[in-house]
């Protein structure tokens, strides 16, 4: 298992449950980093089954999106699932206004989305 910095992360029930360091995702260093640990997750981790908790993060850059669109990809191309969860409204509309709410599934809560990977 890998050693970050900008996340923690904990398995449960086969599921990797990601959760941020940093309440606002904005620093170009901290997003290349956190690119990197959440990419590593699925390329040297051999996660495949991921839930991106965002509870505590207040902000989030445009440049962050693309990470998590990096990720996405990564967790297509071997067979996994990413789902994400507890995004603040704010975040939420981001996703709405850039249409990334069809690409990738969001959840309201840890519970719920929990629950979509067992389906």
């Amino acid at each position: 298992m890998g050693n970050f910095r900008r996340i923690n992360v904990m398995d449960e029930n086969g599921v990797s449950v990601v959760r941020f360091i940093d309440k606002k995702i904005v620093d170009s260093g901290t997003i290349e980093m956190l690119g990197d640990e959440l990419v590593s997750l699925v390329t040297i981790d051999k996660r495949t089954q991921v839930l991106l908790n965002f509870e505590g993060v207040d902000f989030m850059s445009s440049a962050a999106l693309n990470k998590l669109i990096k990720l996405n990809s990564s967790i297509k191309a071997a067979n996994g699932r990413l789902k994400l969860c507890n995004l603040r409204a704010e975040i939420q509309d981001v996703f709405k206004i850039t249409k990334l709410d069809r690409v990738f599934d969001l959840r309201k809560s840890q519970e719920d989305a929990l629950g979509a990977f067992r389906l």
